[in-house]
This record gives C-alpha cells, sequence and structure tokens, in this order.
C-alpha cells in the first residue's frame, strides 16, 4: 500500500504530488534532462544519483564497478544495460 500523497512545492515554485521522501520534482527533472550521452537515456532517479556523486562522463563511469553503481540510491539493476552498452560504444567498461 502506497503511502498518502502530499502537495511539495520546489525551489523554482513548480507544485507536484509526492508519498515518498524524495524531494526531486519531476517538472525541473525534464527540464533539466540532457537532450544526449548517456545521462539521457536514464531515468531520473538513476540520473540525479550519478550527477549528485559527480558520475556525469563515461570516464568517470568507467572507474567504478557494476556493483559499486547498484549501490548508489537511486540506481537500479534496469539502468545497467544502459550504462554497459553506453560505454561499450566508446569502448570503455565498468572497472573489474
Amino acid at each position: 500500500m502506497k503511502g498518502e500523497k502530499s502537495l511539495r512545492v520546489c525551489n523554482k515554485g513548480h507544485k507536484f504530488y509526492k508519498s515518498s521522501d524524495c524531494l526531486s520534482c519531476p517538472t525541473c527533472d525534464k527540464e533539466n534532462k540532457p537532450l544526449s550521452g548517456f545521462l539521457s537515456k536514464l531515468s531520473s532517479p538513476a540520473r540525479n544519483a550519478l550527477v549528485d556523486k559527480g558520475i556525469d562522463t563515461l570516464q568517470k563511469l568507467s572507474t567504478y564497478t557494476e556493483k559499486e553503481i547498484l549501490k548508489i540510491h537511486g540506481v537500479g539493476p534496469a539502468s545497467l544495460p544502459v550504462m554497459r552498452t553506453s560505454l561499450e560504444e566508446v569502448g570503455l567498461s565498468f572497472k573489474e
């Protein structure tokens, strides 16, 4: 059973409802979504989690193991194939 949704307002004044403790504004997430690159292919929670950790390039991503990436709150197993493919396209891979 999901929790009751409460009205939230972000710093930019966007109003939205959420039942979780997540403070991420859906409108801001859409506005900030990159148009290209591997981050544009990820869900908002995964993208925000990686950027929050300073992982904003494939070169930086390649310095982590898959296990380390999955430990980041917001990144789930569904994101791994997207990241793996993006790394392979430029001749990189996750750290072993």
